[in-house]
């Protein structure tokens, strides 16, 4: 046995372990407004005082993000600072906002004790145990990437596409959790037609309330298993957002989408950077 590798594997999983820390750290920031705080600068009273915050707790959060690198620390002042670079991925209403993601990874913990015992019994963890708590992670990853990227990065994707929405065409978004892509697109699109598509009927509720919300008209949900996707009448485009690989049956899903597109029909589809095949997602190969 090698024990430089052993020792080299250990920090590696200690790195592990630490990140995944410090990304539940990252998620208290973001839910307590610590992070728009910070920027300021001061000490943990100052920055406890600014964010109307409890002075013990926050003066542990800022040891934790200091010491993992995401906030520096003057020990001569005792103040912490967050640097513009980091402020640019933690803070603001822009898609470079990344804390909201952190949600994903403490939604996740509260599930463990259930997946573990599928290991044991087979089965499955049925998605109504992970509601609303997956609807909130989930909105949270997407809302700020909506705002800023699906009008002028998403779509004009597909050339042509932004100019026959303009015209007006039917549109369908398929695991459209909040719906807050269906109604971005319905607001800048008053043309088109536009319905979401998602098995939980509590994101569904969001979705419709938020589409009140913004006085949209074209813009309405429903409640559906996308296995079960109609195949009349046909819509000119559908698209899903990292919902694929979400679904049980992604095969299934999938014809049912080929079959409801009308013959010029646009399928517009992101998920991530993943290949079916093991060994295209060990090592550097996703970056290739």
């Amino acid at each position: 046995m090698d024990r430089t590798l052993v020792q080299e594997f250990a920090r590696k999983l200690f790195g592990h372990y630490t990140s995944g820390m410090l990304t539940l750290m990252v998620d208290i920031g973001h839910r307590t407004g610590l992070f728009e705080a910070l920027q300021g600068g001061g000490t943990s009273a100052e920055i406890a005082e600014r964010a109307g915050l409890d002075e013990r707790y926050v003066r542990e959060w800022l040891g934790a993000i200091a010491t993992g690198g995401i906030a520096d620390y003057d020990a001569a002042s005792r103040t912490f600072t967050l640097p513009a670079e980091h402020a640019v991925c933690l803070t603001g209403t822009s898609s470079r906002n990344l804390a909201p993601g952190s949600h994903m990874l403490t939604m996740l913990a509260r599930h463990v004790d259930g997946v573990a015992d599928c290991f044991r019994k087979g089965g499955g963890v049925p998605y109504s145990d992970f509601r609303p708590d997956f609807t909130e992670a989930a909105d949270a990853s997407w809302r700020l990437l909506y705002d800023g990227l699906l009008i002028k990065g998403f779509l004009p994707l597909a050339k042509g596409l932004p100019e026959r929405l303009e015209h007006g065409i039917r549109v369908a978004d398929i695991g459209c959790g909040t719906g807050h892509a269906i109604n971005v697109m319905a607001r800048e699109y008053p043309n088109s037609t536009f319905v979401g598509y998602d098995f939980g009927a509590d994101a569904i509720d969001r979705a419709a309330a938020e589409a009140t919300d913004m006085g949209l008209t074209n813009a309405h949900f429903e409640v559906l298993d996308v296995t079960r996707l109609p195949s009349e009448p046909k819509f000119d485009l559908i698209t899903s957002f990292d919902s694929i690989h979400d679904q049980r049956d992604p095969a299934t899903t999938l014809k049912r989408v080929a079959g409801a597109l009308a013959p010029d029909g646009v399928y517009l589809m992101i998920e991530p950077k993943a290949s079916s095949n093991l060994e295209g997602n060990i090592g550097d190969r996703l970056t290739r």
